[in-house]
């Protein structure tokens, strides 16, 4: 079994009329201003599913400041799980900044989802205050067992739509202010992996740390999955294709261009995923898409 653990999908209500949010959403403009930033729903994404090999995918939308907007895309991705409960699993999004996310996240943890995520602070950075803003939520996260995904990016390097502020110091605060909390870290967790060579304290602190994969092919040289793997070991790291920015066979190619051995592929493509929601994979057969 393959598993996508990074996803966006979009109701037509925004995705038919994006422009009516870019006035009060920074964020969303940010990122989605160029027509050629894609937005599709959970049927377009299906069908990437089945062309590519993958059996199930980690769906979310957008982490909306707007209360009513972040509800009704809840709302969607609760929706879209309930239709394609055999190919999709959700997590619930909104900007930890607005008051009603801790009752927000209860209601979407009620009604079915299986996580939190992605959470970001594009303007931000991750500083003292989002520490602040995620506790209750963390909170949440840690009593269910379920896995809060956080939007990080290497802070040096070339500027893109996207790219936070966020500082190594900032995700590591992080991941000490929430030890018990089964963290993961969208794109490497800008880097700060390599941080797990360092002989003391790292290591115990990143225990319940994962790291996603979204957008590898734009940012890192393919060796980055054997650099990663030989630091913090392949159980670690979670296929993300962060579709529709990319399609997993881009990732897909790069693994096998890495070279790394069948199991570690096996466990980056959707083992380790299912360990960390809790599926039963004992009996699955992992092997990785032909497209």
């Amino acid at each position: 079994m393959i598993i996508d653990f990074h996803t966006h999908i979009f109701p037509a209500k925004i995705s038919e009329n994006r422009e009516k949010y870019f006035t009060s959403e920074h964020a969303f403009k940010l990122l989605y201003t160029s027509p050629k930033s894609k937005l599709v729903g959970a049927e377009r994404l299906i069908e990437v599913m089945d062309e590519s090999g993958v059996d199930k995918s980690v769906i979310f939308g957008f982490p909306w400041q707007n209360e009513e907007t972040f509800i009704m895309h809840n709302d969607y991705i609760i929706d879209s799980v309930r239709k394609h409960s055999d190919r999709l699993i959700g997590f619930a999004c909104f900007d930890p900044f607005n008051k009603a996310t801790g009752r927000e996240a209860e209601r979407c943890v009620e009604g079915g989802l299986s996580g939190i995520g992605e959470l970001a602070f594009y303007t931000s950075g991750i500083d003292e205050e989002s520490l602040k803003r995620l506790s209750p939520i963390m909170e949440l996260c840690r009593k269910k067992g379920l896995p809060a995904l956080i939007h990080t990016n290497e802070p040096v390097g070339h500027n893109y739509p996207g790219k936070t502020p966020n500082t190594f110091l900032e995700i590591y605060n992080l991941i000490k202010r929430f030890p018990d909390n089964k963290i993961v870290l969208a794109h490497w967790g800008g880097g700060i992996f390599f941080f797990n060579l360092l002989k003391k304290e790292v290591k115990e602190s990143m225990k319940n740390v994962w790291f996603d994969t979204a957008a590898s092919p734009f940012l890192y040289d393919p060796k980055v999955y054997r650099q990663a793997t030989e630091i913090i070991g392949a159980d670690k790291i979670l296929f993300g294709s962060d579709f529709p920015l990319l399609k997993p066979s881009r990732y897909f190619a790069e693994l096998e261009e890495a070279g790394l051995e069948k199991e570690d592929i096996i466990k980056i493509c959707g083992k380790n995923a299912a360990k960390l929601l809790q599926k039963s994979s004992s009996s699955e057969t992992f092997i990785l898409g032909n497209n």
